[in-house]
């Protein structure tokens, strides 16, 4: 009793001791959690906006008739601040510009956004970028901006900025090189030379050096955005393809709001509707599209809309970012742009990013680049100019818009301009005989490089061998290969190439020719970087030998060893004007002064890094270790609350209801979105980069929330973290393998990571799908890119999840492959599971799905069986008695038979988000 009276007396004491001291440690913790409440708080409160729309004058049409520009002004919460002139991108309008307006009017700037003339609600005719009309507007609306009491100053003058992306990167240009009151240009995806950009010519010889190569595909998805500008509505968006939505906005009858509906005349002398294009532009395309060469007049109008003819007056810092995968307005209209702007004495930044008008869903953080570029040149806050930035292959995911961005590379300053050191070169020996190849009468069949705004489609389909190796980009007999031996070591490709080539014109002196560079694998794979061509027009003497340096597509591409580069000449592309008369050249490699032999120049920039981001890596380290910690706290409660299941849907694998997700710059990537995917089948999700596919499947997985509606797995919320995710297994954006290990201890080392049992992962079953063999036991570094997808997919198939999903699932493999895993994923559906597949492969979908989801711009726009969704938009006849019709037809002499009433799925694709090529 004594020893049990002694512990309790001194048990008692400490408690005691320690009460007053918990009472103040509760105290300073309730009153940190008030504080970091009321920061949070504060730092999470929008800062109040004010937007104003108003007609604002713009420059009178020849006629004299007024032109008003529709626009909207953004004040911020505190004023005066520094303005910033916004411009759209072609066919688009103000709309468009809304998000990235607000983002800058938060950051404290003054914005100002419009329609450009002859689009939507604004009046006038498309002057495409003409210095006496769009841009001559958009003096007139700095004119507005300085009038503004909000405005800052500086002395006298206002604080002004201009960006716009395509479009409305080469107003900014050109805005900025003519009109002194610009203090910074923000200029994305644009061109330099218009008359280049659309007639390119590689190379020349002969009288005739001008005439360059008619980008007709891209001309005419441009020309028919204006012809089309009397439909109504439309809206368009910050960096969008041109083209890429339907200018409205015109009044009945053609006729443009305070203009006048245009016409011009065609070739054969018969009119035709221009829509809103100004009567002389069309009149030029059209003699352009006949087959013409550019005229005098045309090339006159096409420099009236260039910046490479005012450039010499820029002083204004200047920020220009390109697209790598843009067939369009390729690096090399970056590169004109930059040298011109140093050599008038501005300052200039460079970057090349990932994506450009082939590719709009990879860019990176456009609007974020430029809003720290006029942090530092409208506010005078700190960062570096003299780096030039450029995009690398490799994933990863933006911060601010959760959409895909490339790694990023940096070197020292942008090659080329004084005082920076210039791009490198590396001579690579090619191999190869020299070859005939043929030219088909009018061009058809043609190889088929890039369609626009469907690069990654095109690339997509190419992976499934069509018409070759190297898939549409390659037809028999009309091409010539010359290719390297396997490379020692690794090739870091930036920049234009060059290569030096022997020509043998036909019969009439002239050859219209496609040049490119080829990534061959080891494995039979062959990658076109980009998508790009360099054509190359020719003009001699009939029978003469021609040597001509070809300077191979502006790139950004890492070639690994033992891969082979190769280069190829062809007669045909899709996207270009053709000869309408059938030749035959030979083609064969030349030497060249600075290195004897059939060689290759490879481009390159020495001394580049990796870049890690703007904060430094212990920076970057201690956020990532506070966030794993809130979000494993996170995640342990909502996976331990109970989450609304419907009893209705438990055998239902999923439901998509009215699935919306709208990032934090503005972004929206899904807009109510909504579809049901039933035990046993395949489905197959659709659309062009950008439609919201990825983020739909992200919401799917639980690795993003949705803003509004949701998705239920077996009648089960998904949210991160919620138990039902055990149900689903996923590959998606490439497998994350350790190099150094087996591909059965990468399977194992991932299993044991789910925590659950040897036996529930059934690895001989999965293992027999997957078809590895021996390759199983060798490190998956020596493993070829099609034998890693493999591998991704079995370890996906670990345990047999009831809902499977893929994507990209047959990315390098080979037709045999291809094929294989057709068969697994059907007797997978076959069992009672459910497959989710999306890609780009729509003859492989068409073959492989039950089902099919169409997506395009974040919207739900076709869904239903293959067969139903293939069968749309088309007739038939159906009768009663067929044998009894069949009879009569004969008996009249018609004859019959009975045909599927459904097309190619790729047609309906096409149709279904209003992007066909005619």
């Amino acid at each position: 009793m004594h020893r049990r009276r002694r512990s309790s007396i001194r048990w008692w004491q400490v408690r005691r001791w320690l009460a007053p001291r918990r009472a103040k440690q509760v105290a300073a913790a309730v009153l940190a959690a008030l504080l970091a409440i009321a920061a949070l708080t504060v730092l999470n409160r929008e800062p109040a906006l004010r937007v104003s729309e108003q007609s604002i004058p713009g420059t009178p049409e020849p006629g004299g008739g007024a032109v008003l520009l529709d626009s909207s002004l953004y004040l911020p919460e505190r004023t005066p601040a520094p303005a910033i002139l916004l411009a759209h991108g072609f066919g688009g309008s103000k709309a468009g510009l809304d998000g990235q307006a607000r983002t800058l009017a938060r950051a404290g700037y003054v914005v100002l956004t419009y329609t450009a003339r002859g689009f939507g609600a604004s009046g006038g005719l498309i002057h495409l970028d003409s210095r006496r009309y769009e841009v001559a507007d958009g003096s007139r609306l700095l004119d507005f901006l300085q009038a503004r009491p909000e405005v800052a100053r500086a002395g006298e003058r206002p604080v002004l900025g201009v960006a716009g992306s395509s479009y409305g990167g080469a107003l900014a240009l050109m805005l900025g090189a003519t009109d002194q009151r610009i203090a910074a240009v923000a200029a994305d995806i644009t061109w330099n030379n218009l008359a280049r950009a659309l007639f390119p010519n590689a190379a020349a010889t002969g009288a005739d050096q001008r005439v360059g190569v008619f980008k007709r595909l891209w001309a005419g998805y441009l020309f028919s955005s204006g012809f089309n500008a009397a439909s109504a509505g439309g809206s368009g968006s910050n960096g969008a393809a041109p083209g890429g939505a339907p200018p409205g906005g015109a009044a009945p009858g053609g006729a443009a709001p305070g203009g006048t509906a245009s016409g011009g005349v065609a070739p054969g002398g018969g009119s035709v509707s221009c829509g809103r294009f100004a009567a002389e532009l069309c009149a030029s395309y059209q003699r352009a599209v006949a087959g013409g060469p550019p005229d005098v007049r045309l090339a006159s109008l096409l420099a009236e809309s260039s910046p490479a003819g005012v450039l010499d007056g820029m002083r204004a810092p200047t920020l220009l970012t390109q697209g790598d995968q843009d067939s369009l307005f390729p690096l090399s209209e970056a590169d004109a742009n930059a040298r011109q702007i140093a050599a008038a004495g501005a300052q200039v930044q460079v970057r090349w990013r990932a994506g450009g008008h082939d590719a709009s869903g990879a860019n990176d953080d456009v609007s974020g680049i430029q809003r720290r570029f006029f942090d530092q040149k409208l506010r005078g806050r700190a960062g570096s100019s003299a780096e030039f930035l450029l995009s690398q292959p490799g994933a990863g995911i933006s911060a601010s818009s959760g959409r895909t961005v490339a790694a990023t590379l940096r070197a020292s300053g942008y090659p080329g301009l004084p005082g920076r050191p210039g791009f490198t070169s590396r001579q690579v020996t090619l191999n190869g005989q020299p070859r005939q190849i043929s030219a088909p009468a009018g061009g058809s069949p043609a190889a088929v490089s890039t369609v626009p705004g469907l690069g990654d489609l095109i690339g997509g389909a190419a992976g499934l061998g069509l018409g070759g190796a190297a898939g549409l980009s390659r037809l028999p007999g009309q091409s010539a290969v010359f290719s390297s031996d396997p490379l020692v070591e690794p090739a870091l490709v930036i920049g234009s190439s060059e290569v030096r080539l022997r020509v043998t014109a036909g019969r009439t002196g002239e050859a219209t020719l496609f040049v490119s560079l080829h990534d061959l694998g080891p494995d039979g794979s062959d990658t076109l970087p980009a998508r790009l061509v360099s054509p190359v027009r020719l003009t001699g003497r009939p029978g003469q030998v021609q040597l001509v340096t070809v300077r191979l597509p502006w790139i950004v591409a890492e070639v690994p060893a033992g891969h082979r580069l190769a280069v190829e000449v062809s007669t045909t592309d899709f996207a270009y004007q053709l000869p309408t008369e059938p030749a035959t050249y030979t083609v064969a490699l030349g030497e060249t002064l600075a290195a004897p032999g059939a060689t290759l120049s490879v481009a390159s920039l020495p001394v580049i890094e990796v870049r890690t981001g703007g904060a430094r890596a212990w920076v970057i380290a201690a956020a990532l270790v506070v966030l794993l910690c809130l979000a494993y706290g996170w995640w342990r409660l909502r996976s331990r609350r109970p989450h609304d299941a419907d009893p209705a849907l438990a055998q239902v694998p999923i439901v998509v209801s009215d699935l919306a997700k709208v990032y934090a710059d503005g972004y929206r990537a899904v807009d109510g979105v909504s579809f049901r995917v039933e035990r046993g089948q395949v489905l197959g999700l659709l659309g062009p980069n950008g439609a919201g596919k990825t983020t739909t499947l992200r919401v799917l997985m639980g690795l993003i929330l949705p803003t509004a509606g949701s998705i239920r797995v077996f009648g089960h919320e998904v949210v991160p973290g919620a138990r039902v995710l055990s149900r689903l297994g996923a590959f998606v954006e490439g497998p994350g393998f350790l190099p150094h290990l087996s591909g059965r201890e990468n399977l194992r080392l991932f299993w044991a990571a789910s925590g659950r049992t040897v036996k529930q992962a059934q690895f001989e079953t999965v293992l027999e799908i997957a078809g590895l063999g021996d390759s199983l036991e060798r490190r998956v570094k020596t493993y070829s890119h099609g034998m890693q997808q493999r591998l991704a997919i079995a370890q996906a198939m670990l345990g047999l999840p009831e809902v499977l999903v893929l994507d990209e699932p047959t990315n390098g493999l080979d037709p045999p492959q291809i094929a294989e895993m057709r068969v697994v994923l059907g007797r997978y559906a076959a069992t009672g599971r459910t497959v989710i597949v999306s890609s780009h492969l729509l003859a492989e979908v068409e073959q492989t799905c039950t089902h099919v989801v169409v997506m395009h711009r974040g919207r739900l726009v076709a869904a239903g069986s293959v067969a139903e969704v293939a069968g749309s938009g088309s007739t038939q006849l159906a009768v009663d008695d067929v044998d009894r019709a069949r009879e009569v037809l004969t008996a009249a002499g018609v004859p019959a038979r009975v045909v599927p009433a459904r097309r190619a799925l790729e047609d309906v694709f096409l149709d279904l988000i209003g992007e066909r090529v005619d």
